[in-house]
């Protein structure tokens, strides 16, 4: 298999905005000559209630849950109907300001967009 380049944002779990603190939570990734748009997640409860104690732990699993919909290219119930992968993925990793935030959108190459997908779950979330 050929090397091809994919994009990537990790997910990151905004409990304050007023704080500034954050804790990842996931990860999505895009290989567009793959044909691929995958997301991961990963909640450590205790370290989320550490930067808040009263964090909606369910909120933000539904978050997530509407992300994973959007990769997928499920719509409606509030999510977009978008056409194809690269424009799910243009609307994951655009800025927000909600509890589930996406970070800086990151590049690399790749044999296997699932086995890296693995790899930045492991380096940035777990």
């Amino acid at each position: 298999m050929s090397t091809q380049p994919y994009q990537y944002v990790v997910l990151r779990c905004v409990p304050r905005v007023d704080r500034g603190e954050c804790l990842n939570v996931g990860v999505v990734l895009f290989c567009q000559a793959a044909e691929v748009l995958v997301v991961g997640s990963h909640l450590e409860e205790g370290r989320l209630r550490a930067l808040d104690p009263g964090l909606d732990l369910e909120a933000v699993r539904d978050s997530l849950a509407v992300i994973a919909d959007v990769c997928a290219g499920v719509a409606g119930g509030g999510r977009p109907a978008l056409a194809n992968a690269g424009r799910r993925f243009g609307w994951v990793s655009a800025p927000r300001s909600t509890v589930v935030q996406p970070g800086p959108v990151h590049g690399g190459t790749t044999t296997d967009p699932h086995a890296e997908l693995e790899a930045l779950l492991d380096a940035f979330v777990r």
